[in-house]
C-alpha cells in the first residue's frame, strides 16, 4: 500500500464509521482508490462454486451495497467482490448511529439493517459493468417489511440474472427481525424451493450462474448437517461461512461491545473457523465453502483453507488495515503454500 493510501485510511479512521465509509465509496468511485501493481502469482486460482477465481480472496457483501465500486475493488487485487446486501425496494436501514469501530478489538458492530438503493440502482450499476473484467456477486435480501420474504429473492434473481456472475442467498443477518428464521428447516425447504424453481425457469437450456447460501455462525452442529444436506438437494454451488455474530465474547474490550446488531472482525475469527471446520466436516466435499470472519492477515487465510474454505471474503480488517491489504494476504498464502509442499492452493483444502 502507498504513502497515500495508508495516510488515507488513518485520516478515514478519524470520521464517524459511516462518514468515513460513505467518503470512501465516493474516492473509490473518482478513481483514487489502490491499483494491484502485478498480477496474482501462479498457484493461486481455485474452482469455488462453479467461478474459476484467479485468486481466493474475496470482498464481503455489506462494503458496496448498490455495486458502485466493483471495478476499483477488482483492480485493487480482489479475486472476485460480492454486492449488496440489496432488496427489490430501496430502504433506509435502521436508525443511526449503527455502524461502531471496537478499536481496541479491532472488530466492528453493525445493525445496518440492509440500507440499500434497490434492486433498479443495483441493477443500473451491474450493466455498467458489463463488458469489464473481473468476477461480481450479488447478495440478495428481503425487505424488512416484505408480506413475502421468499418472494423478494426471487424477484432479486430474476431482475439481475445475467448480469452478476454469482448470486448470494442472505438469509443470516441479525439486523433484520426475522430473517434469521429462513434457517429453519422448513423455511429454509420453502425458500431453497422457490430459489431452485426460479433458477430452473431463468436457466432453460442454459448454464445457470452459481447461487450460494450465506449462513450464520451461531449454529449447533445438528444444524449445520441439515443445512449442508438441504442445500446440496436443492443445488446450492457453495455455502459462506459465516456471517456476524450476535454473540459477544467475554474478550471485548470496546465500550461499544454493548452495542446491538453484528459482530465481525478479530473476535469473530476462532469461532467462525470452528463454525466452518463443523461445515467442512458436514460437507464431506460435496459442497464448496467459502470461510469468512475475522480474517486480517495471511495465516487467517491460510488457516480457513486449511479448515476446509476454498475461498476466503474479508471486510471488517479493511477498516484498520486499508485496501492494500488483499494484495499482502495473497502474496503470504504463496508463501506458506510453497512452503508446506503444496503445488496448488486447492491442496490445502481441509488439511486440517
Amino acid at each position: 500500500m502507498s504513502i497515500l493510501h495508508e495516510l488515507g485510511t488513518i485520516l478515514l479512521r478519524k470520521l464517524p464509521a459511516e462518514n468515513a465509509h460513505k467518503l470512501t465509496i465516493k474516492a473509490l468511485g473518482k478513481g483514487l482508490g489502490p491499483k494491484s501493481n502485478t498480477s496474482t502469482p501462479s498457484g493461486l486460482e481455485v474452482n469455488v462454486g462453479g467461478l474459476s477465481l484467479p485468486n481466493p480472496v474475496g470482498l464481503a457483501a455489506g462494503f458496496d451495497k448498490d455495486c458502485e465500486v466493483s471495478t476499483p475493488m477488482l483492480a485493487a487485487g480482489f479475486g472476485f467482490v460480492e454486492c449488496g446486501t440489496v432488496t427489490p425496494l430501496p430502504q433506509l436501514g435502521n436508525p443511526k448511529p449503527r455502524l461502531f469501530r471496537l478499536v481496541e478489538d479491532k472488530a466492528v458492530v453493525n445493525r445496518m439493517g440492509f440500507n440499500n438503493a434497490g434492486l433498479d440502482k443495483f441493477k443500473n450499476n451491474l450493466e455498467k459493468r458489463k463488458l469489464k473484467n473481473g468476477l461480481v456477486g450479488a447478495n440478495l435480501g428481503a425487505n424488512k417489511n416484505s408480506k413475502n420474504r421468499v418472494e423478494d429473492y426471487a424477484v432479486g434473481l430474476k431482475a439481475l440474472w445475467g448480469l452478476s456472475d454469482y448470486f448470494t442467498i442472505n438469509i443470516s443477518s441479525p439486523n433484520t427481525p426475522g430473517l434469521r428464521d429462513l434457517q429453519n428447516e422448513n423455511a429454509m425447504d420453502e425458500l431453497l424451493g422457490r430459489v431452485s424453481e426460479v433458477r430452473a425457469e431463468l436457466t432453460g437450456d442454459k448454464p445457470s450462474f452459481p447461487i450460494f447460501l450465506k449462513v450464520a455462525p451461531d449454529l449447533g452442529l445438528g444444524e449445520i448437517e441439515r443445512i449442508v444436506e438441504q442445500s446440496r438437494s436443492y443445488g446450492i454451488n457453495a455455502l459462506i461461512v459465516s456471517n456476524t455474530t450476535i454473540a459477544r465474547p467475554t474478550s471485548l474490550k470496546s465500550r461499544y461491545k454493548i452495542e446491538k446488531g453484528g459482530l465481525s472482525g478479530q473476535p469473530l475469527f476462532e469461532s467462525s473457523t470452528e463454525i466452518l471446520r463443523q461445515f467442512y466436516a458436514a460437507a464431506k466435499g460435496k459442497i464448496d465453502l467459502i470461510g469468512v470472519g475475522g480474517v486480517s492477515n495471511g495465516l487467517q487465510a491460510y488457516e480457513k483453507i486449511r479448515a476446509g474454505a476454498s475461498a476466503v471474503q474479508i471486510y471488517s480488517a479493511l477498516v484498520y488495515e486499508g485496501p492494500g491489504l488483499v494484495n499482502s494476504i495473497n502474496a503470504d498464502l504463496l508463501l506458506r503454500l510453497k512452503a508446506d509442499g503444496f503445488s496448488s492452493l486447492t491442496e490445502a483444502v481441509g488439511v486440517d
